[in-house]
């Protein structure tokens, strides 16, 4: 009999070097995605994340946000909120404008998606710098709620993204030390 090896979701992240330029390691989510075994780890590591949090909502933006902020709604019986791109909601939103490489980015919430007091989690797939976070946390609170956690599947740490998010609880399943 064969012994099992245990694979960790890491080990489903397929690195590209020298992507989108010289000197940078990528790490793409897109093959964690695309193997059974891979999105399970990756959705039970994310939602561990989060097994001891008391919170109401999980919010995530598009579009990997929705793909790993999804489940973790779904099973734990809480509610699901997108942010998207400026122009992509169809009713009343707040926005926030944040700093990109080259560059600005606006995203949107309904205006309705958060209720005063209400507590949430925001998940994503990746932090790098932090900027789209971070104004997340911006319209979260501007509608009245308190972000109590923020968990990412994957952190590049060398690019300090942690920095923007200083004085919430933020945790990643994978943390990569460079850029």
């Amino acid at each position: 009999m064969e012994a099992q090896i245990m694979k960790k979701v890491e080990d489903y992240v397929r690195t590209i070097p020298d992507f989108p330029e010289k000197g940078i390691m990528f790490r793409d989510v897109t093959s964690v995605m695309q193997d059974p075994e891979g999105l399970q780890l990756a959705i039970n590591g994310l939602n561990d994340l989060v097994k001891d949090v008391d919170y109401d909502v999980v919010v995530g933006p598009e579009s990997r946000g929705f793909i790993f902020g999804t489940p973790i709604a779904y099973v734990n019986h809480k509610a699901f909120v997108p942010v998207r791109k400026k122009g992509k909601l169809p009713c009343e939103t707040v926005e926030a404008t944040y700093d990109l490489e080259y560059g600005t980015a606006t995203i949107e919430m309904h205006k309705d998606a958060i209720k005063p007091g209400q507590k949430v989690v925001i998940v994503d797939d990746l932090i790098a710098t932090g900027g789209t976070t971070e104004a997340i946390i911006k319209l979260v609170e501007e509608l009245g709620g308190k972000v109590v956690k923020v968990i990412f599947l994957m952190e590049l740490a060398g690019l300090e993204g942690r920095k923007k998010l200083a004085g919430y609880d933020v945790d990643s399943v994978i943390i990569y030390p460079g850029k």
